[in-house]
């Protein structure tokens, strides 16, 4: 799917402005509306009632967050906060009935849209019953590299993703890496061989 395939939210469109670390919606409120990020990175996150946070995924420009709740009318299931300076676009229903009366096309990059994302929680959970070297490639593969192949992301980051520790996260990198699956950088990620990753990631089921 294009980065800019949902530039028709923006079109006559001021977009709200974010600083790094400013929430932009609370897990379990009503959502009025959903977001196109016009620029920028949003970190989605789970919050338990100990403080534990797990983090879903990263969304960057081009993307949106917030539309599953959104259509289903239901209390948010998690929270965002921008990462950089975002500039994002609200979509309420009126402004979404109007866009997608002179973009009739987008209503189906919508639903493709939602699957993903019911896809991206369902990993999530499946991902409870794999081992920690599992996790980590399933997340890996979930990321998205920027133009030039290269996934921005911290051992921290991904330890929070799947809940393992950060001593985990870098042996299993580390093993990775000596396979020749991944190749590792400052706060980066290059994979090499997705095939590999697929393979390790797999549920029983999936095989």
């Amino acid at each position: 799917m294009s980065n800019d395939i949902w530039a028709p939210l923006a079109e006559g469109q001021s977009p709200l402005l974010f600083v790094p670390g400013q929430l932009i919606y609370l897990q379990e409120t009503q959502p009025e509306q959903f977001y196109y990020i016009q620029s920028g990175t949003v970190k989605c996150f789970l919050s338990a009632e100990s403080g534990e946070e797990r983090i879903l995924t990263h969304h960057h420009t081009g993307e949106l967050i917030g539309e599953a709740s959104f259509f289903d009318k239901q209390p948010r299931v998690s929270s965002a906060v921008a990462v950089t300076r975002c500039a994002l676009v609200p979509v309420d229903r009126s402004r979404l009935q109007e866009v997608f009366a002179h973009h009739p096309d987008l209503a189906i990059h919508m639903l493709e849209y939602l699957a993903r994302t019911v896809r991206i929680l369902s990993a999530h959970v499946d991902g409870s019953f794999l081992q920690a070297d599992q996790r980590i490639a399933r997340h890996l593969l979930s990321l998205r590299p920027d133009e030039r192949g290269i996934i921005p992301c911290t051992h921290e980051d991904i330890g929070a993703s799947v809940g393992v520790s950060r001593v985990t996260v870098s042996r299993v990198l580390g093993q990775f890496a000596r396979c020749g699956w991944i190749q590792t950088g400052y706060r980066t990620v290059r994979l090499l061989n997705r095939g590999a990753l697929q393979r390790l990631g797999a549920l029983p089921s999936e095989l």
